[in-house]
């Protein structure tokens, strides 16, 4: 078998950090890109020293790869108007370069309410938000690049995250909180309202699987249907069961609150403008995705509940 190199761009996340290690353990040469980089985070990789702002530095840990798996985003939510186009364009530069392919994690950001409920992978990207608007300009980067010259590009979309890697998602930040047994679950939509999760080793590994197909069409775009949650209380019945706590309290999240404290704390006043994402159902469509693989990867919500509760230190039992 041909090694194959993939160059990671946010291998210390968690979708960036699930790719990488699907593709080692497939047997590709991983390169991981970091301004401090430490082979001890993961010897699997090679750790290359270098940041994703600056051109020759993506350049150069490009060379020779056949997959730039562009996971890297701003800390926090913050600067996307700085950040997030110019690392793109690094990427697209790179893969250029290379006849590389570019795999990029898909966000929801990208769609207004024109979209919904049940969107479809050629739906009307009309973002109501000012980074669902950057993120439109970033995949109409890349489609152009495929157009233009030797790049490919994969965009695979999901709900929102959950899974034992670190990086920042709602479950984390919204539903529980990370460090201690919770005393009441936080519900962020309305009662009855879906709601979209994707678990990030399945998420990991349709990716890889569609990675490493050849026959896929220069700019590819597939959705995942992950763990659907018809009503909003699958998950939170489902945390209850891995907490074997069947009266732990289901409350509201507190927007009221959050808006307030916005000012001062810029993740909070990030988090409140993807609010419309949780007042109304939004779920993917991913029959083009069964289509080509047959199936999507899918572990049991109970499972993928316990090891994502587990890895947060969510399950200690109370002194």
């Amino acid at each position: 078998m041909i090694e194959r190199t993939a160059l990671i761009l946010g291998a210390t996340g968690g979708i960036g950090g699930a790719v990488a290690r699907g593709l080692a353990a497939r047997g590709w040469r991983v390169r991981a890109l970091h301004r401090r980089p430490d082979p001890a985070r993961d010897p699997a990789f090679a750790w290359i020293g270098g940041d994703a702002m600056v051109a020759t530095d993506v350049a150069a840990a490009a060379r020779d790869a056949a997959l730039i798996v562009h996971a890297v985003n701003p800390p926090g939510y913050r600067d996307w108007d700085r950040l997030v186009l110019p690392m793109i364009d690094n990427s697209i530069t790179a893969a250029q370069a290379n006849g590389a392919r570019i795999l990029l994690p898909g966000t929801l950001y990208n769609y207004g309410p024109d979209a919904f409920p049940l969107i479809g992978e050629e739906a009307p990207q009309h973002a109501p938000t000012a980074k669902g608007r950057i993120r439109v300009e970033l995949e109409r980067r890349l489609a152009e690049a495929t157009t233009t010259g030797t790049a490919r590009a994969l965009i695979v979309r999901a709900g929102d995250f959950f899974g034992p890697q670190p990086g920042n998602n709602w479950f984390g930040q919204g539903i529980v909180r990370p460090g201690r047994r919770p005393r009441v679950i936080r519900r962020p939509g309305k009662p009855g309202v879906g709601h979209q999760w994707a678990y990030l080793p399945d998420v990991a590994e349709t990716m890889v699987r569609l990675a490493e197909r050849d026959d896929l069409e220069p700019f590819a775009r597939f959705h995942m249907d992950g763990h659907w949650d018809p009503d909003g209380s699958r998950m939170t019945d489902a945390i209850r069961r891995a907490l074997r706590a069947p009266a732990v309290p289901v409350r509201p999240l507190p927007w009221w609150a959050m808006r307030l404290a916005s000012p001062a704390v810029p993740l909070l006043r990030e988090l409140l403008e993807m609010r419309y994402l949780w007042q109304q159902p939004v779920r993917l469509d991913n029959r083009r995705l069964v289509a080509v693989l047959g199936d999507e990867p899918h572990t049991p919500l109970d499972t993928a509940v316990r090891a994502t509760l587990a890895a947060l230190g969510c399950l200690a039992e109370r002194a």
